[in-house]
């Protein structure tokens, strides 16, 4: 495990939100992540990607970025394929999603629910560890049920050389509600025999600063809904030389460049209610970083048009403030990451 001037921030996987669009845009305007994991694919029965996925994971779409594929999937063979699949194509590590806590995903006994199976989930990454040259991390919750279960998966995950454990401590039925469960973070911290990685509501710069606090020698940190809420995020972890916060005219320029970039690849191909779409499940946290922005934001909501899209948010732009949350000036400890 590294020390705390070593941390490397991870990009994590967000169905809808995440895909090689928003990547590139977002490498582009802001301090780079050590890694982006792609939102998960799910192998198919002939261990090919769909035209989607395919698209997502093409090298010459994720140039000069450390990208890491995730599959979904309780079935060794279709892993194994998809990984050879994915390693032809230069990448040198993949991963497995043990977290997505969706009802119609855990009902199929994948991601979270596959937790449930520990004897069936060890065979399965048996077989995976058997039958792969590659580089392979596992990102987990700490059950379906109960935070207990974590301990007989833990002792699972220490069998298996991983490049990762990513750890979001909930179990499956807490979905994003509650809190993370810190104490079974923290004994999962001392006892795992593989890095552990850290995932689950890191919202701004204070949350990270007391999470390495508590776990000093803690490698590395996946961000997913507080990055998406504020991308300037990285900006107030000390990663880019003393750079200030996230501006809001930075901010309008990354949102230009992302609104431009899936006008581009969707407008044409899928039409405009797609390019809509993908811009407002980006504004589903994005919006937190404005003060007073319930008005503002039903009117992107509520947009039909790109016409009015563009209106709406260029109005938000003009008349709301950046919280001071998100220009990293001030703001409160979650005491559920400082064990308070």
């Amino acid at each position: 495990m590294g020390t705390v001037s070593e941390t490397r921030y991870y990009l994590a996987p967000m169905e809808g939100i995440t895909g090689y669009v928003f990547r590139n845009v977002y490498h582009s305007c802001f301090p780079a992540m050590d890694k982006y994991f792609t939102p998960f694919l799910s192998p198919n029965q002939n261990g090919t990607l769909s035209p989607k996925e395919y698209r997502d994971v093409r090298p010459d779409h994720n140039e000069g970025m450390h990208v890491v594929p995730q599959i979904l999937t309780n079935r060794a063979e279709d892993f194994i394929a998809t990984a050879r699949l994915l390693k032809k194509m230069g990448y040198d590590e993949v991963n497995l999603n043990l977290g997505c806590p969706s009802n119609t995903v855990v009902s199929k006994g994948r991601g979270s629910g596959f937790l449930a199976s520990p004897e069936q989930l060890d065979r399965c990454l048996y077989q995976i560890f058997s039958g792969l040259d590659i580089k392979i991390s596992v990102k987990t919750r700490i059950g379906k049920e109960s935070p207990d279960e974590f301990e007989r998966l833990l002792s699972i995950y220490n069998r298996y050389h991983m490049e990762e454990l990513i750890i979001h401590p909930r179990i499956q039925k807490d979905m994003y509600r509650n809190v993370p469960r810190m104490d079974v973070f923290a004994r999962a911290w001392t006892h795992s025999l593989n890095p552990v990685c850290y995932n689950g509501d890191i919202f701004w710069s204070g949350d990270a600063k007391v999470l390495k606090e508590r776990f000093p020698s803690l490698s590395a940190v996946m961000l997913g809904r507080g990055i998406i809420a504020n991308p300037g995020l990285l900006l107030t972890f000390g990663q880019s030389g003393g750079t200030p916060g996230l501006s809001k005219e930075r901010l309008k320029e990354f949102h230009d460049r992302l609104y431009e970039a899936n006008r581009r690849v969707y407008l044409a191909e899928a039409g405009p209610k797609v390019v809509l779409f993908k811009m407002k499940e980006v504004w589903c946290y994005l919006i937190t970083s404005f003060e007073d922005s319930e008005k503002p934001g039903k009117k992107i909501k509520k947009a039909q048009t790109l016409q009015d899209y563009e209106a709406a948010v260029s109005a938000l732009f003009q008349t709301t403030k950046l919280t001071d949350r998100a220009m990293g000036q001030k703001g409160e400890f979650h005491a559920v990451i400082s064990g308070n």
